[in-house]
């Protein structure tokens, strides 16, 4: 599950289980929501993300989310899927760390070394553009934390597997802290 893959033309490293918690690792569990099968939920208090399946079940795959005040709120569709997708820094984010992102100002390529790692699912509200992702990390050790700057990331293996999962229009729910980790039993 969490092996060395090769996906076109890059090469993803194998995770190091004996460095990653156990409540971090995907897995099917028992989810029960109102919300329809194919719904992504994420939840960013308990750092989960949910992709509601049939039968009250749900894959759970474990998230890195945005550091306080960068998160993302709310519902969004996605709105279309890339492979390998290219990255540009925010404006805001070129604006609160100049020295990091400014060089990328122009953007980078898709690869193992792009922020975005092997897929992105772009994240759309009322058909505009909100700038925030669903994508993999060239950071593994950020899953689980606080550490974006707003967007959601999972392990590169695990956006393999949600993308293939997922279809474009695809529902995003991202739960409250009122209403964060009452599905999964």
């Amino acid at each position: 599950m969490y092996g060395a893959v090769t996906d076109g033309g890059n090469h993803i490293a194998a995770l190091d289980l004996s460095k990653i918690a156990e409540r971090n690792l995907r897995k099917q569990v028992d989810y029960q929501t109102s919300h329809p099968v194919g719904t992504i939920i994420v939840d960013p208090y308990t750092r989960y993300l949910y992709l509601v399946q049939p039968g009250g079940k749900a894959m759970r795959y474990s998230v890195g989310v945005g550091r306080a005040g960068l998160t993302f709120s709310g519902e969004a569709q996605v709105a279309y899927k890339a492979q390998w997708p290219r990255w540009t820094p925010t404006q805001n984010m070129i604006k609160r760390n100049p020295d990091h992102y400014a060089k990328y100002a122009n953007g980078l390529e898709g690869g193992i070394r792009n922020p975005l790692g092997a897929r992105a699912l772009y994240l759309y509200r009322d058909g505009k553009d909100t700038l925030y992702r669903i994508h993999g990390t060239n950071e593994p050790w950020s899953i689980g934390k606080a550490a974006s700057s707003g967007c959601i990331r999972l392990f590169n293996q695990d956006i393999l597997d949600l993308h293939k999962r997922v279809s474009s229009g695809s529902r995003v729910v991202v739960l409250s802290k009122t209403q964060s980790a009452q599905g999964e039993s």
